[in-house]
């Protein structure tokens, strides 16, 4: 009995990989050709809103621009930290707890899950894995999520932050000044980063090497952008305000083209969201309703056996779907 369930789920995972391999194929194709559509339809609004000819540039230009780029993005510090360290995530969220004090809470969440898992009755495999996954696993998602909050709602005030420093240089305000009220005008974290760039400044950074700080500190595409700009724009000696113009004009075009693409692929992630919920749905709903007949899955060991087995390739078919909705820009 238990070699006929085996094959049967042989077959059975087969046939699930072959359809996700098509599927994802066929969804890369798709998405390739979207975003080549949305990326034609962003530069043709940007030749409209200009109007003019876009100036063509020799090959010595392009070169040297090119090798300014690479320069001013290895000359961004990291102070010899590892950008996966715990401690980095710290920067990055902004926050100011020591290391010590992410370990205390990583461990109480540990054992928190241990004594959950323990009144549970779950077997000792089932609890070292919840213990484990309450260790390493809880308190560096949530750290995460508090990292890509916190970006997202930098990258949203990031070009109005932009548009004000370029009023003030306009109006003959020095760049010093005009971060420094940047800083006063806005909360979170653009005001939090700015202060600090204005703080290096006052210790004897220079404005180079304070914006390549917050590029370490907020490493976004948009950021490094600035700090590349703002370096080869001390470099070269042009007007910083039409650099930043530039810039903010580039940052608006990327949001919105993100904003887009998040639109577009929202159907498909709901879908995913129902699909992924709903087994869970269905064992819940049984157990209420007929525990007896659903308890057979994790009382014997014929349904233990098939339990793992449906985790194992739900946990394979969530990362396919993610794989097949995950739009980067």
């Amino acid at each position: 009995m238990n070699g006929i369930i085996l094959i049967i789920a042989g077959i059975v995972a087969i046939l699930f990989i072959g359809i996700g391999l098509l599927i994802s194929n066929s969804t890369q194709k798709k998405k390739k050709s979207a975003l080549k559509n949305l990326i034609q339809d962003r530069n043709s609004s940007a030749e409209q809103d200009h109007g003019d000819p876009i100036k063509k540039t020799s090959q010595a230009e392009k070169a040297n621009i090119s090798k300014k780029l690479k320069n001013a993005g290895d000359d961004i510090p990291t102070d010899g930290l590892n950008p996966k360290s715990v401690r980095y995530l710290l920067i990055q969220a902004g926050s100011d707890m020591p290391i010590y004090q992410f370990w205390i809470w990583s461990c109480v969440c540990g054992v928190i899950c241990f004594f959950a898992a323990q009144l549970w009755g779950f077997s000792q495999i089932t609890v070292i894995l919840l213990t484990f996954t309450g260790l390493f696993g809880i308190p560096r998602f949530i750290l995460k999520k508090k990292v890509a909050k916190r970006q997202n709602k930098f990258l949203e005030e990031f070009a109005d932050s932009l548009d004000g420093m370029i009023r003030l240089l306009k109006s003959g305000m020095p760049i010093t000044e005009a971060i420094a009220m940047t800083s006063r005008e806005y909360v979170g974290p653009i005001g939090q980063e700015m202060t600090k760039v204005y703080e290096d400044q006052k210790v004897g950074d220079t404005l180079p090497e304070a914006v390549q700080k917050m590029a370490f500190r907020v490493p976004l595409a948009e950021v490094k952008m600035f700090s590349t700009a703002v370096t080869i724009q001390t470099q070269t000696g042009s007007s910083l305000s039409e650099v930043l113009q530039n810039l903010s004009g580039v940052i608006r075009q990327r949001f919105r083209l993100k904003r887009k693409i998040q639109a577009l692929s929202a159907e498909a992630k709901i879908s995913a969201g129902i699909i992924g919920c709903l087994p869970v749905v269905v064992i819940g709903s049984m157990y209420l309703l007929n525990r007896e007949y659903i308890e057979l899955l994790w009382t014997t060991n014929t349904g233990k056996m098939l339990t793992y087995g449906a985790l194992t390739w739900m946990s394979i078919g969530i990362f396919i779907m993610k794989g097949m909705i995950n739009f980067k820009v």
